[in-house]
């Protein structure tokens, strides 16, 4: 069983180190102490990136065969402490502990395609016998970076980190790992698996405190070749400003939207929307939030998306018969519920929902917000779904693209020409078909456009 330590610190060299300052890593629902971490001091960033120099030298030297075989077994022992990591999960995040045990299934399974991916880099033969040049052959093999700062969100603690963590070592890179300072946890379980698994101590480090002041400090140092972010918006263009000539790879925000046409099986797509737009309490950066529904059957879904989000059991994310949990902290509460009252103040319809209850933000519907309110142009991160109607096919497609975002939307229709169409025109990353935006599989190459990120995960 998972044990609540007193301490839990930062994890440098193959253990983990005492420090002075602490922080309290507190259960979203009740508030308790689940532990209290070591905070990184500014001044350990020198030695944590000179130590992760050594780690790079090392780790790009370890045949690719020995790399993948460390990610396998690091992926064995995960599956071991299933448990364990589930419970960590749920209580440092908040998410059910049926949604924190697909995480752990999920973050198994990359690992291991992260192996495998281990053996597979490789690079190309070019011809040279072109504008006449002849008799001449060239090629290209792909080779590691140096330090990968990998700096992930609290949603998912266990999976991102895998994400990046996994494909960084199967290059041959090193790691620095900075969670987020609520979910901290998993990542450290995560990196002493590594090292059980046979990972050199000096490849991975994880650092635990703000990311205004560690954070930045690494995002500027030279010595990081790549940061892979998974995050706000805002954040990601302070990192962009501040990280000078490195790789970036970033995932960010979003308030995905789904198109549903007349000729969709409303009942389906209901149960798509409930489970899209309320998982981890609407707190997924492809949550649904913007549903678009053809005006003859507008009323029809809502009736029926109503009877769906009615039946949410929220509460204790440890029972297993718990369907949605609480919201992060008290923030991200009061987000959500100014994000109702300005979709009132502009016109929109709570029908559902709308309202704190203690930790948790009840289960939302809104109906008939405007274009310009915060719920359809920004993102709540909250268990909100605004439904707005449309009447035609362009009109669709113009308010599913106006927005800043563009991470992943879904279109619902029988008809093949209209989901190609869809597919060709909205601007995001990945627009699925008779799918919520919220779906994702560990080895599809996911990502944004426009303010959604740079690059691709997966």
């Amino acid at each position: 069983m998972f044990k609540i330590c007193i301490y839990l610190l930062m994890y440098y060299l193959g253990k983990r180190v005492t420090k002075k300052k602490l922080i309290s890593v507190k259960n979203p629902y009740d508030d308790k102490i689940v532990e209290n971490l070591g905070q990184t001091d500014t001044e350990d960033i020198a030695a944590i990136i000179a130590t992760a120099l050594k780690g790079f030298q090392i780790l790009k030297a370890l045949p690719a065969g020995e790399r993948s075989r460390i990610l396998e077994n690091t992926a064995n022992i995960i599956s071991e402490k299933k448990e364990d990591f589930a419970r960590a999960i749920c209580l440092e995040c908040g998410k059910t502990i049926t949604e924190a045990s697909g995480e752990v299934d999920r973050g198994i399974n990359t690992m291991r395609l992260s192996a495998i991916a281990a053996t597979r880099l490789g690079g190309e033969t070019i011809r040279f016998d072109l504008g006449g040049v002849s008799k001449k052959t060239g090629y290209y093999t792909r080779v590691p970076l140096g330090i990968v700062l990998a700096i992930t969100p609290f949603n998912f603690p266990l999976n991102l980190s895998c994400h990046k963590i996994g494909p960084a070592i199967a290059a041959g890179n090193s790691v620095i790992h900075k969670p987020a300072t609520k979910t901290p946890l998993s990542g450290v379980m995560l990196a002493e698996a590594l090292v059980k698994a046979g990972l050199p101590v000096e490849c991975i480090s994880v650092v635990i405190g703000p990311g205004s002041s560690i954070g930045m400090d690494m995002v500027k140092n030279p010595a990081v070749r790549k940061i892979s972010f998974t995050g706000s918006l805002e954040v990601g263009e302070k990192i962009m400003a501040n990280c000078g000539l490195k790789k970036i790879t970033m995932e960010l925000g979003s308030n995905s939207a789904v198109v549903v046409f007349k000729d969709a099986p409303l009942d389906h797509v209901a149960k798509k929307v409930r489970r899209g737009g309320y998982t981890l309490a609407g707190q997924v950066c492809i949550s649904i939030q913007r549903v678009y529904v053809e005006d003859p059957v507008a009323d029809e879904f809502i009736r029926a998306l109503s009877m769906e989000v009615n039946q949410i059991k929220y509460g204790d994310p440890l029972l297993k018969d718990t369907e949605m949990g609480p919201m992060i902290d008290a923030a991200a509460l009061q987000k959500a519920a100014d994000f109702c009252k300005d979709a009132l103040e502009r016109g929109g319809l709570i029908i559902l929902g709308g309202k704190k209850q203690k930790s948790i933000f009840l289960p939302t519907i809104i109906i008939n917000a405007p274009e310009e309110s915060l719920i359809v142009q920004e993102e709540a991160f909250a268990p909100i779904v605004v439904v707005n109607r449309f009447k035609a096919l362009d009109e669709a497609i113009e308010k599913v693209n106006n927005t800043r975002y563009g991470l992943q939307a879904g279109v619902f229709t029988r008809d093949i020409n209209l989901a190609m169409e869809c597919a060709q025109r909205i601007e995001c990353g990945g627009v699925l078909i008779n799918e919520m935006p919220t779906y994702r599989v560990d080895n599809m190459p996911y990502g944004g456009t426009k303010g959604s990120g740079i690059g691709r995960e997966g």
